[in-house]
Formats: structure tokens, C-alpha cells, sequence
């Protein structure tokens, strides 16, 4: 799963932050698999921009029907409180944090 997320988020810089890449190639990149196109539509919104994976935010997922842990600022929890998230293993994606 964090290699996955890796990938996607390099090519994301190569293509949206350092405009490395054509459109060509990182529309080949979405198409072979090689990124995560609903992932990186996410990093594009407000709010999102550090999330980890897709699971964390589908509420049907969790036992709350709410985000997972992982989406809560770090300034929110309780102080020395380790979180990691169930589906990914991810400490904290929250943008705030």
C-alpha cells in the first residue's frame, strides 16, 4: 500500500508540481497502473492534499461511520497518543497536521 501511494505521488509532482512530464505520458502512467488516478483527483482538492489512501475516507469502512483515525490532527488527540491507521498502516494524513 505505500508503495502504491509512493508511485502515485511521484508522478503526481513530476506532472502537477515540477511539470517534468507530458500529459502524454502521465495519462499512460494512469492507464498501465503505474498511479491512481482517484488518488491523485483527491490530492487535487482542498483538505486532501496529504491523504494516504482512499479507504481512510469511506465511512462505510470504519465502525462510526466516520474517516479513519488516521484523518484526525495530530493537535486533536490525546498528547504521546500513537495512532496507525487499520487499512494502510498510515501515523497521519491530516492536512492541518
Amino acid at each position: 500500500m505505500r508503495i502504491h501511494h509512493q508511485r502515485s505521488r511521484y508522478i503526481y509532482d513530476l506532472f502537477y508540481k515540477r511539470e517534468a512530464i507530458s500529459r502524454k505520458l502521465y495519462d499512460y502512467c494512469l492507464k498501465r497502473g503505474y498511479a491512481d488516478g482517484n488518488l491523485i483527483a483527491k490530492w487535487k482538492k482542498q483538505g486532501f492534499e496529504k491523504l494516504c489512501c482512499l479507504q481512510c475516507i469511506q465511512p462505510r469502512d470504519t465502525n462510526y461511520g466516520t474517516t479513519c483515525i488516521c484523518r484526525v490532527p495530530k493537535a486533536k488527540l490525546e498528547e504521546g497518543r500513537t495512532v496507525e491507521c487499520v487499512h494502510c498502516g498510515c501515523r497521519g494524513c491530516a492536512s492541518s497536521d
